[in-house]
């Protein structure tokens, strides 16, 4: 039986997306995801249904200029179910696309759960417009 996940091993499963995101880091970022992760994404008009889904979206929006700037993550909330955690926060990301720079407010809510010897993976990621 897997051990019960703690406060500090969600805290640092989510800063190291984070940190891998702001860092453009592919290998990093997409090794944080179980293959069969699922994706809601407030700019995409579908579900993405695995990581292989996100990579190829993520590889497209690269393709057109696309990159992040900067990522800063607050108001970290962790809810903890046994091997499973709902980990929710508010995200500051500037990106740029052909020159234009835009920084967006968002509210992501990221499911880890404990894999095995993957050690501690996210398994969906929703992310929505902060339009409070």
């Amino acid at each position: 039986m897997s051990p019960q996940l703690t406060p500090e091993e969600i805290t640092s499963a989510a800063s190291r997306i984070v940190a891998a995101f702001a860092a453009m880091d592919e290998d990093a970022y997409f090794a944080s995801f179980d293959p069969a992760a699922t994706f809601i994404f407030h700019g995409t008009p579908a579900r993405l249904t695995s990581r292989d889904d996100y990579e190829a979206q993520w590889r497209t929006w690269v393709s057109e200029g696309w990159k992040v700037i900067s990522c800063h993550s607050s108001d970290p909330f962790i809810q903890l179910y046994g091997t499973t955690a709902v980990f929710s926060h508010s995200v500051a990301t500037t990106t740029e696309e052909q020159g234009q720079r835009t920084t967006t407010e968002e509210r992501e809510t990221i499911l880890f759960t404990r894999s095995g010897s993957d050690g501690i993976l996210a398994v969906h990621e929703h992310l929505s417009l902060n339009t409070f």
